[in-house]
């Protein structure tokens, strides 16, 4: 009768909390049977403190007895919950899996951001067994899976952003077009909003944005020959417009004979998705 009793209470216990934390924006949704029943998004505060504190804030918005516990998807490096120092947020070698399981008493998971995508693709959308995801926000994540498995590598593979290109990092490359848009418009802008300027100046910075993230994946293509590569972040609001853009450019930089799908995520919020499944 007791086991009987504990098996009603373990499946009583079927939400998780998931948490995408990025460096523009801070995610968090109740999951449940790996569907999203409520959700939440706000800014991600630049100072410490403030995003803690907005962090556990909305977790406990969604907190209850019969949460399992939280998954968090963090730009890395990430050791044993550690947050080591991420460029784009005010956590540096912070242990966040210890601070939110003192705070909620719930088993606390975290996972890579770019990994985090590739997760939930690989078991909720696409569902292929090798292939690579590139996050594209405030910087460059990226997730590979090999096999069916997310590949670690020693603990710190996936940060696809710090691919050198043209002696830069990857993601430097990437964030350079904020530069231009301050030079020529006096702000940053979405890419979405570039397409719809469309001047001299907007095409100007949308061709070397397209060609150093064509040139990126068409490296990685040639490492991994992937079934398929996934794009995903802040630039997926584009459109295929500017998806065949970056397939047609990728394509001058690819060797190898196959040349992989290359497409948008497929699953709203994959990254609070992909960061839920941590907790079984």
């Amino acid at each position: 009768m007791e086991g009987l009793k504990r098996n009603q209470k373990n499946n009583m216990a079927k939400k998780i909390i998931g948490v995408d934390l990025g460096g523009t924006n801070l995610r968090v949704a109740l999951i449940e049977n790996n569907k999203i029943i409520k959700y939440i998004k706000e800014e991600t505060p630049n100072e410490k403190q403030k995003l803690l504190d907005l962090m556990t804030g909305l977790i406990k918005g969604f907190m209850s007895k019969d949460v399992k516990g939280i998954g968090i998807a963090s730009p890395g490096p990430l050791s044993n919950g550690i947050i080591k120092n991420p460029p784009n947020l005010p956590l540096k070698n912070f242990n966040l899996k210890q601070y939110l399981q003192k705070k909620f008493k719930k088993r606390v998971e975290l996972i890579n951001d770019g990994q985090a995508v590739a997760f939930a693709e690989s078991k909720l959308g696409c569902r292929k067994k090798n292939f690579f995801v590139l996050t594209l926000g405030t910087g460059i994540g990226g997730g590979i899976v090999i096999n069916g498995e997310i590949y670690n590598g020693m603990g710190y593979a996936g940060e696809l952003g710090h691919l050198v290109l043209n002696n830069e990092y990857y993601e430097k490359l990437w964030q350079k077009e904020g530069e231009y848009c301050k030079k020529y418009f006096g702000k940053k802008l979405p890419v979405k909003e570039l397409l719809e300027i469309n001047n001299k100046e907007s095409k100007k910075i949308i061709k070397e944005m397209v060609e150093i993230i064509g040139k990126g994946i068409g490296s990685l293509i040639n490492v991994f020959d992937p079934e398929i590569v996934i794009l995903s972040g802040g630039i997926r609001e584009t459109g295929n417009k500017f998806l065949n853009q970056i397939k047609k450019t990728t394509k001058k930089y690819v060797l190898v004979p196959n040349f992989p799908k290359i497409k948008w995520n497929g699953l709203e919020h994959p990254g609070v998705l992909g960061a839920s499944l941590l907790i079984k």
